[in-house]
């Protein structure tokens, strides 16, 4: 400990940080921006729904798979190896990406950024825990917070943009620059600041894992290719195997002495209830953002960069917040912020379960701008807490288990979000088959049915934010 705080001075934090948000800005980006070039994909590829659907679910499969196995790659290399490997992956699937000639070669792309970005996100909390002390370390995931949401948030409408003028491969284009920027700055300033213990790699740990966590987030990714959405063999066999392999995975984990994702972390209060609180929130705030935009399009008549731009205030309001949230964290805690953010969060999912086609455009904005807050106000000083109740030994597991755990709230948020919205638009078809405007009557219904169920979802999480206490740890 004396060692790491001597050499705490040689850290060019700005640089360090610098380097890793740019990386994760152009993962996060990718991972929505090609969504809205989907259909221009599927036509300019004569591809299938369900194969162009690929796109966007093998980037989330390879998120799901790779993410739980960081923690034990960060314990067997350095910060820097990691670092200029996770951009060598993001650099490589983006120039593939941008020569691609078809579906097939796109697809690897994809993966291939997803590995890179599987990589980067743990690397990020991880460096935030061992080069800034304690009491600023809500700031800089406050800047980390507005990264993962800022990226994905602006994506589709920058995607807009660039579809209508220049084409798809420009989506891949104007993010290469970004990279190999922060390549250069990290090859620059990064050094190797972690300890490695160099476990060994449990072979059996790695089948239940990636059986385990890919069939969990294939299932509930894949749910909206099928027509029966949850209820179709192929989800429930996936999600079934992957349940029962997760099962493996951790009674695995509990009975080796060098893990590969160590569960121990758990046993630390606030880093348990931080982890419920951010897989909540996280559900809540994905199925909104994925809710929303259909129903401006469905619902409204809005095309698809008109919604993009009506979701924009929301993510911008969001964006401000974390960084002030991260500054109020640092003074006063969580104890407060949490619970007053989570009943935000109930309130405005309550007003949107209302919502109807005569609702005005305004109104839907000003409601998913405070959800946005809402959502500010929990998710940094949730992770934060927890994240600093870990001692030294755990940064590294307890990183790669909060990410994983947002991949997972982000597969089976949407998921049943679509399928909760497809049931309310089926059931108000049959029941009103003859009724003019059809369609966004049927549609407004069910997108109203998600936000009623997720207003449970919020209240358990309302409940649990009374549990969370401030952590104080030594800024040494």
């Amino acid at each position: 400990m004396s060692q790491h705080a001597e050499n705490k001075p040689n850290y060019k934090v700005i640089p360090i940080m610098a380097a890793l948000l740019l990386s994760g800005f152009v993962g996060m980006f990718n991972e929505t921006a090609l969504n809205i070039a989907l259909s221009d994909l599927i036509d300019l590829f004569r591809i299938s729904n369900a194969a162009g659907q690929w796109l966007t679910t093998g980037y989330l499969l390879t998120l799901g798979i790779l993410l739980p196995v960081t923690g034990l790659l960060l314990q067997r290399f350095t910060m820097r190896q990691l670092f200029t490997a996770s951009l060598a992956l993001s650099i490589a699937g983006t120039l593939i990406a941008i020569f691609s000639p078809g579906f097939s070669l796109l697809l690897i792309a994809r993966v291939i950024q997803a590995a890179g970005v599987a990589v980067m996100l743990p690397l990020m909390y991880s460096t935030v825990l061992m080069i800034i002390p304690p009491a600023k370390r809500g700031g800089a995931y406050g800047l980390i917070g507005l990264v993962l949401v800022v990226a994905p948030a602006i994506g589709p409408t920058i995607s807009g943009l660039l579809l209508e003028r220049l084409g798809w491969n420009w989506i891949f284009i104007i993010t290469l620059p970004v990279l190999l920027v922060a390549l250069l700055i990290g090859l620059r300033h990064l050094k190797n600041f972690s300890t490695l213990t160099k476990p060994k790699l449990d072979l059996l740990s790695l089948f239940f894992s990636t059986l385990g966590f890919g069939g969990i987030v294939f299932g509930f990714s894949s749910a909206g290719e099928h027509e029966n959405g949850l209820n179709s063999p192929t989800v429930l066999i996936s999600i079934v195997v992957g349940v029962c392999s997760l099962f493996f995975f951790v009674k695995r984990q509990l009975s080796l002495g060098e893990p590969m994702m160590d569960l121990r972390a758990f046993t630390y209060k606030m880093f348990t209830v931080g982890s419920i609180m951010i897989f909540l929130n996280l559900m809540v705030m994905l199925s909104a953002t994925i809710m929303l935009p259909m129903f401006l399009i469905r619902g409204l008549g809005l095309n698809a960069f008109e919604a993009g731009l009506a979701m924009l205030p929301g993510g911008i309001v969001n964006a401000v917040m974390l960084p002030i949230m991260g500054k109020i964290f640092d003074k006063y805690g969580p104890k407060w912020v949490v619970p007053i953010g989570m009943a935000m969060i109930v309130a405005v999912l309550w007003l949107l379960s209302g919502i109807t086609v005569n609702t005005a455009l305004l109104q839907i904005m000003i409601l998913h701008s405070f959800l946005m807050i809402g959502i500010a106000m929990v998710w940094m000083p949730s992770q934060a807490n927890g994240l600093n109740q870990l001692p030294p030994q755990l940064y590294s597991h307890g990183s790669a288990i909060m990410n994983t755990i947002q991949q997972l709230a982000g597969a089976i948020g949407t998921a049943v979000a679509v399928s909760i919205m497809t049931l309310g638009m089926n059931e108000y078809l049959k029941d009103s088959a003859n009724e003019p405007n059809i369609e966004s009557l049927a549609a407004a219904t069910g997108i109203a049915n998600v936000f009623t169920i997720a207003i449970f979802i919020a209240a358990i999480g309302f409940v649990c934010s009374f549990f969370i206490k401030r952590v104080h740890v030594s800024n040494s």
